[in-house]
């Protein structure tokens, strides 16, 4: 039985600065709805959700919650500046402060790992995230607005806040960048699209296909629209004069036509905005790009030694895309600095390759002036041109590939959000040739769109890749092999993306604890085997590499057949049930071929080192 809505908006109208935001949103949040508020970059998510709020009051509609309701709003950006302690800070949303609710919002502060006597002004972005949830969480609401909940957080961090929101009684309407997050929490997705709100009952885990269906839908009506427009306008063309009374009805009915195109074909341009954000890689690398050897590194600390990496070997090659994972605080950016060279091993050694050319965007965002203009950022030489990788480009031209409009380029940097900044520094960073491109946590405050481009990006990329990140879709979609923390300093090398890493460290787990951890490292292709019997294959792995040798192929033809059939823009209205079992058949094809073709690299390999 549906349960009775605990908000719901009517028909919401609001402007800024002349243009409008919102023409008509209504929506209603039910009671234990698990919903997440999805579109596209600059469509007005967090302004929305402020209105929801009541921190914004819209020009014309009505916001109505249920009598006698509690709703709590986390913003984008928590402030947690004028508080002396985070206990302080973490009970201002409680409805009566007493002496059990300070021990409830105690509580929910240390289950974060936070101290509640700690100083705001000290946290980390991390930290900070993780007080504003334990005030959310505290104060118990029936209706939790969270815009970007995972920002800042780590992979332990977000996985301990699915649990918890999943097991939350109220409603819950969430933005995030965080794929995998919504896909697990969600159970109805709203889409802010064009000033308004579609509604999708079932989680994100589909709504793609479902927003590509709504798309394909307006794709149709548009061109039925312009038929209709060519027919008026060649009446048009014969004069409109006679039966002037008449006739002037439907000149009227014209324009309002190519309004409607109009306004059509801008939003389906603004859902198209791509990026041709394109790396190109610089010449002359050699195979090697980094070899270590034996590596640790310890830091002293009031407590004692502390080991950020310990006996660690591992050899980096040209084309490798490395995803460096584990919580905050594990020395991945510590780590970094060992590989390129920035910080000394304590004992060991590291190489890097000849011919090296770095781009490099950290974890700190150092690098903007917030009193530039976005313009000045792009462009600090002067001038109204940019160098992008060795080919001059308007700065216009160039920032318009990172989804800025060019009223925005006389704006200061102070004046852009967190993911309009990231992106600020993906454009300086990608500006230059590079062969070795390290990303420190670059998607924080990146919007779904960006990211899906910055996948499509690195996808293209021919050079070697070093990525930290707490985004596990992210990861899932770009890199090759893992490197994660197991205690004690040492860390060990996983091929695969991280769904591969967390499958093969919960495997070993326990295991590690009664020996030494080894890392794993590409093997020696210069050593010979011991064994003469180790010079080939195993017949089981000879015959199972002549296997998918067969099978890969059959798979791609496979996939290419269902791909082909999806395309029929018409299969979802005249066999919806086909549409969803074609569908879910090429999501599994693709993830059969995926694991095929990584257990093929893992047995060509084994082969090499064998046979050299």
């Amino acid at each position: 039985m549906a349960q009775p809505p605990v908000l719901s908006l009517n028909d919401i109208q609001l402007t800024f600065g002349g243009k409008p935001v919102f023409e008509g949103v209504t929506l209603s949040l039910a009671a234990n709805e698990r919903a997440v508020l999805v579109g596209r970059n600059g469509a007005g998510k967090s302004t929305l959700m402020k209105v929801i709020a009541g921190r914004i009051d819209p020009d014309e509609g009505e916001v109505w919650r249920q009598p006698g309701t509690h709703a709590v709003y986390l913003s984008q950006e928590p402030d947690l500046s004028g508080f002396d302690t985070l206990i302080e800070f973490a009970v201002q949303d409680l409805p009566a402060i007493s002496a059990d609710d300070r021990h409830v919002a105690e509580a929910e502060l240390m289950a974060l790992g936070l101290d509640p006597e700690a100083n705001p002004a000290k946290l980390s972005g991390g930290q900070k995230r993780r007080a504003a949830l334990a005030r959310a969480f505290a104060a118990d609401p029936d209706i939790l607005l969270l815009d970007e909940p995972t920002n800042h957080l780590d992979i332990p961090a977000i996985e301990q806040l699915e649990s918890r929101l999943q097991g939350f009684h109220g409603a819950l309407l969430i933005v995030s960048h965080d794929r995998r997050f919504l896909e697990k929490i969600s159970t109805s997705c709203f889409w802010l699209r064009q000033g308004q709100v579609k509604r999708y009952g079932e989680g994100y885990a589909k709504f793609d296909e479902w927003a590509a269906f709504v798309e394909a839908e307006d794709e149709k009506a548009l061109d039925r629209l312009n038929t209709q427009l060519k027919a008026e306008q060649r009446w048009l063309e014969r004069g409109v004069t006679a039966r002037r009374k008449r006739n002037m009805g439907r000149l009227r009915k014209v324009m309002d036509m190519r309004a409607e195109r109009h306004a059509r074909k801008t939003g389906l341009n603004e859902m198209r905005a791509t990026s041709d954000m394109v790396l190109e890689t610089a010449e002359g690398a050699g195979k090697r790009v980094i070899e270590a050897r034996g590596i640790s590194k310890t830091f002293q600390t009031p407590a004692g030694d502390l080991p950020v990496v310990q006996d660690l070997s591992i050899r980096i090659q040209r084309g490798d895309r490395l995803g460096i994972v584990g919580p905050n605080g594990a020395g991945k950016s510590t780590l970094i600095k060992l590989l390129l060279g920035e910080l000394e091993p304590d004992t060991g050694s590291v190489k890097l390759g000849t011919n090296l050319e770095i781009a490099y965007l950290d974890q700190n965002r150092d690098r903007l002036d917030p009193n530039d203009t976005l313009w000045q950022a792009l462009a600090p030489e002067g001038g109204d041109q940019i160098v992008v990788r060795g080919t001059p480009r308007h700065v216009a031209s160039y920032a318009q590939d990172f989804l800025f409009k060019s009223e925005q380029l006389r704006q200061p940097v102070s004046a852009l959000s967190g993911g309009e900044r990231n992106r600020l520094l993906l454009a300086i960073a990608l500006a230059k040739p590079s062969n070795l491109l390290i990303l420190d946590e670059p998607t924080n405050d990146l919007d779904m769109e960006t990211l899906e481009l910055l996948e499509d990006m690195l996808a293209d990329y021919d050079g070697t890749l070093i990525l930290v990140s707490h985004d596990r879709a992210f990861l899932d979609g770009v890199v090759t092999s893992c490197l994660s923390p197991v205690g004690e300093g040492k860390w060990l090398e996983t091929p695969g993306g991280y769904s591969d890493a967390a499958r093969q460290l919960k495997e070993i787990k326990g295991a590690r604890t009664s020996k030494p951890a080894v890392n794993k490292a590409p093997a020696d292709k210069s050593a010979k085997p011991a064994q003469k019997s180790q010079a080939k294959l195993s017949f089981k792995d000879k015959h199972r590499l002549g296997e998918l040798d067969k099978l890969m192929p059959k798979l791609q033809a496979r996939i290419e057949a269902l791909e082909a059939e999806l395309a029929d823009p018409e299969l979802f209205t005249r066999n919806a049930t086909r549409f969803q079992a074609a569908s879910e058949e090429l999501s599994e094809a693709r993830d059969t071929l995926e694991n095929h073709e990584m257990e093929w690299l893992e047995l060509e390999e084994k082969r090499e080192a064998l046979e050299s």
